[in-house]
């Protein structure tokens, strides 16, 4: 009886970085579409009641994903819904955004990119991930100066859960939508206090975000 034919060999790596391959083509699409389109006057839209919730929500979402910042969009939610429809509906925004991202990246990107967790400081930043999901998340987002989408494709490619990553995101980032969403509903009357403890809270985290830059930067020359 003839030998059956050899199958062809299969490239174990092959897939993870197609998978990878597509998540950068999405990411550069969605950023790409923003040519297309304006978040902001999409918000700005007059939405029937019924689905003007649904529609900030998708805006929101797919805002984050194309790297719109959001401060831009939780100023937007506060001057056109108020502070008492737009801070809720800004902090779903903002938890939508990132379970968004965080599928894509977990899904696409992190078999690809696991094993450059090997290297030493990015192996001790996995394991924090991992064994302290909630409260490793819940300080990425509540110092400010970490970019949004770096912590949710971050929290992505390491091992956290889904749960603490989303519950941790929505408490975390109230504080600094609640600022922004604040300055934009009192933007019309820049004299009043709302606007100015806002305004001041925005400066707090401006200078904690450069102090904690320049200490990274101490630390990293000393470490050298």
């Amino acid at each position: 009886m003839p030998d059956a034919p050899a199958s062809t060999p299969t490239r174990p790596g092959r897939s993870p970085r197609l998978r990878l391959a597509l998540l950068l083509l999405i990411l550069a699409a969605a950023a790409g579409s923003l040519l297309l389109w304006d978040p902001t006057q999409l918000l700005a839209a007059r939405t029937p009641g019924l689905w003007r919730a649904p529609v900030f929500l998708a805006v929101y979402a797919l805002g984050t994903l194309a790297f719109v910042p959001k401060p831009a969009l939780n100023a937007a939610a506060g001057l056109l819904l108020g502070v008492t429809v737009g801070l809720p509906l800004a902090v779903l925004g903002t938890t939508l955004g990132a379970a968004l991202a965080f599928a894509l990246g977990r899904s696409l990107g992190r078999d690809a990119l696991r094993p450059l967790l090997k290297a030493k400081v990015l192996a001790a930043l996995d394991r924090r991930l991992t064994e302290q999901g909630f409260r490793s998340v819940l300080l990425l987002r509540l110092i400010p100066g970490i970019p949004f989408q770096a912590a949710n494709y971050g929290a992505a490619f390491s091992g956290v859960r889904t749960a603490p990553f989303l519950s941790a995101t929505a408490l975390g980032v109230l504080p600094g939508t609640a600022a922004y969403v604040v300055a934009g509903a009192s933007a019309g009357t820049p004299g009043s206090p709302a606007f100015l403890l806002s305004a001041a809270v925005i400066a707090a985290m401006g200078v904690f975000s450069l102090v904690s830059l320049w200490r990274a930067s101490q630390r990293s020359r000393a470490a050298a």
